[in-house]
């Protein structure tokens, strides 16, 4: 004898003669890449940064880390960026300064500008705006403005070459001629996009330079560059055979060395104020010590 159920309905839906009703609708949460989310809360940063960030375990997710950029999270997920912010660096030795400019003695090894968006390192930046810029691994004169004024002012004279410089570097080898000019033109380097090369169609380039000392191995050559190419001077004494001394670039095989021996001595430039000012940056004492 079949067993009675007390609830027909019920009795039915088993049977399966009517359906169970559907689950109700859970309300799902909808989910995001980290990457994504991450960026719209921390748009100061690029999305190639934030992804970097997040590879390096600087992401949490609800107080966990998260090291992959594609990683779907619930879109109200709670995320926190911890970043170690550039630290104010040592003011370097001030060799001028008034109401428009500051002109430092920059040490080598010293950023001029941050290097990308992020970077913890100090850099000249936190002292002046950005006329002209020097090689991390150069040392020297370098002008800096106050305000804005002042800043394309000092910036035009560079674009129309009425400031003028004077560097000094210590070679590897020594160049076949004493004195000569180097005009040669110079183009980025595709292959390798932060540096640059020779190249018949760039952009033109001229350096008269001078040996001043020499020994068995090495040249002090003073340096005047005409037009303002990046690494102009290091491709250039490259290109004639006499590379700098340290350069990790442009002389690879270059003996051991404390550092790149390229030195900014000497800014000839017209300040806001109006009066034409020439900066010295005393030449550092390992120069003269190798070339003795």
């Amino acid at each position: 004898m079949a067993k009675k159920f007390s609830k027909p309905e019920l009795s039915r839906k088993i049977n399966g003669d009517i359906p169970f009703d559907a689950t109700p609708d859970i309300e799902e949460v909808p989910k995001v890449r980290l990457d994504v989310a991450t960026f719209e809360q921390y748009p100061r940063y690029s999305r190639a940064t934030i992804q970097k960030f997040i590879k390096n375990g600087q992401v949490t997710v609800n107080g966990d880390i998260v090291d992959k950029p594609n990683t779907l999270i619930d879109e109200n997920s709670n995320i926190e960026l911890s970043v170690v912010e550039a630290e104010e660096g040592e003011k370097p030795p001030v060799i001028y300064e008034d109401d428009d400019v500051i002109v430092f003695n920059k040490p080598a090894g010293m950023l001029t500008v941050s290097k990308g968006e992020f970077n913890p390192e100090p850099t000249l930046e936190q002292f002046g705006g950005i006329v002209h810029r020097l090689d991390r691994d150069t040392s020297g004169v370098i002008i800096l403005a106050k305000n804005a004024k002042a800043k394309s002012f000092l910036q035009k004279q560079f674009q129309e070459r009425k400031a003028h410089k004077t560097y000094y570097a210590v070679t590897v080898g020594h160049p076949k001629v004493s004195h000569a000019i180097i005009n040669i033109p110079l183009t980025r380097n595709l292959k390798k996009p932060t540096t640059f090369m020779v190249a018949n169609q760039g952009r033109e380039a001229i350096t008269e330079y001078r040996v001043i000392d020499q020994n068995e191995k090495y040249s002090l050559i003073e340096l005047k560059p005409q037009t303002g190419r990046t690494h102009q001077l290091r491709i250039h004494l490259a290109h004639i055979g006499a590379p700098i001394l340290g350069d990790p670039v442009y002389n690879p095989k270059s003996p051991k060395a404390d550092r790149m021996y390229l030195h900014a001595s000497i800014l000839e430039i017209t300040v806001p104020s109006g009066k034409r000012l020439t900066f010295t940056a005393n030449l550092p004492e390992e120069f003269r010590n190798v070339v003795r």
